[in-house]
């Protein structure tokens, strides 16, 4: 191993590796769950960018070059769309390896001009990762990139250690969380579709066939009996999401014979919006710091200022790169957003990436076709700025400053919802009601906003502002 380290070139990326190695001790003792001894896992972060000096200057010249002309030829299309850094998006992946329950033992960011086609970062950068990651002794690699199955392949005859793309261990969080049926059913049809293409190549022990005399003939391949049994198993489970999707179709239209308005939650993992959902709603869906800790969608009604119920729905947080077969899979989930009357985009206002966050949040929007849907966006965590800055903060038509935890800002973002809302509209009425029509009394305390009341006559004269829907029940008593 010293021979190696002796090899390695002095960069950042070196001290953070010594680093792990260096509090080893600390971290392998103490840390166990209830299961045992947490995976170690070893991180690798990439990034393609053009090294200084020689020829990669000028590949990065004609490269910076060209990418003038095409922002200069698209300025006035749309605004850049903000990046994370390799630094920020490796912090992510140290989050989500966490999430899924593992130790982080050391870390390596790789810079490079492109990729290599058959082992991602060269094969001579796998071998100093290799001995990085048995210094520390890991017990799998996450790479921040998600991986071909032949490049998995290449990677781990390499380093002889269990090799994991990002997409598998987002797969892997979701498949941890997942309480309810449907939840389970989406990140079993989530992750089928994942293996089947890393199913080749996996060598002679895949084959039922035999290669001697005798044993040449019809016969199925080990291979095409496990390709055959997960298409199978996706069948099946494509007929259960659908008959989850048919009886979210049948509660949605009872929903809609009723004039009740249906607002989502949407943001990136972690934004807040569960504990938002439970400081609108009273309600109690779990609030955890951990990435996708909600999966399961939940709804419950909130009542606005006018009286009016709206329906609340509580939705899964997305994320940068989010794989396509998660959203594919969710779809029936998400179906709740795309007929949702409005959308509340949630956003973390105390983290220094929530610009780029927002970015990936409206490409996912895009991509379930979305993002024509009304919108308020709701900037949370406001008691974790510095107080001079919450100070600033300044509510607009588009936008609300909130604290979910420490109830901050709510009242103000009930009453915004409650303008931006369409279905049954609030009317002002003058009402004549005999005094004889308790129940119609009490429907009108409890779904109204009463502005004046006198008793005249054995009547109660009232001015109230109250939905369309109680405004229809009461028309007979209406005074012109």
């Amino acid at each position: 191993m010293r021979g190696k380290e002796s090899k390695r070139p002095k960069s950042e990326v070196k001290d953070r590796i010594v680093r792990g190695a260096a509090d080893d001790k600390g971290v392998r003792t103490g840390h166990a769950t209830t299961s045992g001894v947490r995976e170690r896992a070893f991180l690798v972060g990439l990034d393609y960018r053009a090294r200084k000096g020689g020829k990669s200057v000028a590949t990065s010249q004609a490269q910076a070059a060209r990418d003038t002309a095409s922002s200069t030829k698209t300025a006035s299309k749309a605004p850049a769309v903000p990046e994370f850094s390799a630094e920020e998006s490796l912090a992510e992946l140290r989050t989500l390896a966490t999430s899924a329950g593992a130790e982080i033992a050391g870390e390596f960011l790789q810079r490079r001009d492109r990729p290599d086609p058959a082992t991602l970062i060269g094969s001579g950068k796998l071998e100093e990762i290799s001995g990085a990651a048995a210094s520390v002794s890991a017990d799998l690699i996450l790479f921040d990139h998600d991986l071909t199955a032949s490049q998995q392949r290449n990677i781990e005859r390499i380093v002889n250690t269990r090799v994991i793309d990002r997409t598998q261990l987002i797969l892997d969080i979701f498949a941890k969380y997942a309480r309810t049926r449907e939840g389970q059913l989406q990140v079993e049809l989530a992750q089928l579709e994942y293996m089947l293409p890393r199913l080749g190549g996996r060598g002679i022990e895949m084959s039922q066939l035999g290669g001697g005399i005798g044993t040449r003939g019809p016969g199925e391949t080990q291979l095409e009996t496990d390709r055959r049994k997960i298409y199978r198993r996706i069948r099946h489970v494509k007929e259960q999401i659908e008959n989850v999707r048919r009886i979210r179709a049948q509660q949605r239209q009872r929903r809609e014979s009723v004039p009740v308005a249906t607002v989502a939650l949407v943001g990136y993992t972690n934004a807040g919006k569960s504990t938002l959902f439970n400081a609108l709603t009273k309600a109690e869906v779990l609030e955890s710091p951990r990435m996708f800790a909600t999966l399961d969608p939940t709804i419950r009604g909130v009542e606005l200022p006018s009286r009016r119920t709206a329906l609340l729905s509580d939705t899964v947080g997305f994320i940068r790169n989010l794989p396509h077969t998660l959203v594919t899979a969710f779809r029936a989930t998400l179906e709740e957003v795309q007929k949702a009357a409005l959308i509340l985009h949630v956003s973390d206002a105390s983290n220094p990436l929530s610009a780029e966050q927002d970015a990936q949040v409206e490409k996912v929007l895009k991509e379930l076709e979305a993002d024509k849907k009304p919108r308020l966006r709701v900037m949370n965590k406001i008691d974790l700025l510095p107080p001079t800055q919450r100070e600033s903060l300044k509510d607009d038509a588009e936008t609300v400053h909130v604290s979910a935890a420490k109830n901050i800002g709510i009242g103000t973002l009930l009453e915004r919802i409650d303008e931006m809302l369409s279905e049954d509209a609030v009317r002002r009425v003058k009402l004549r009601i005999p005094q004889s029509e308790g129940r119609i009394l009490a429907l009108l305390e409890a779904k109204s906003r009463i502005f004046s009341r006198r008793y005249l006559d054995g009547a109660v004269m009232l001015e109230v502002e109250a939905p369309e829907s109680v405004v229809r029940r009461v028309q007979e008593w209406s005074v012109k």
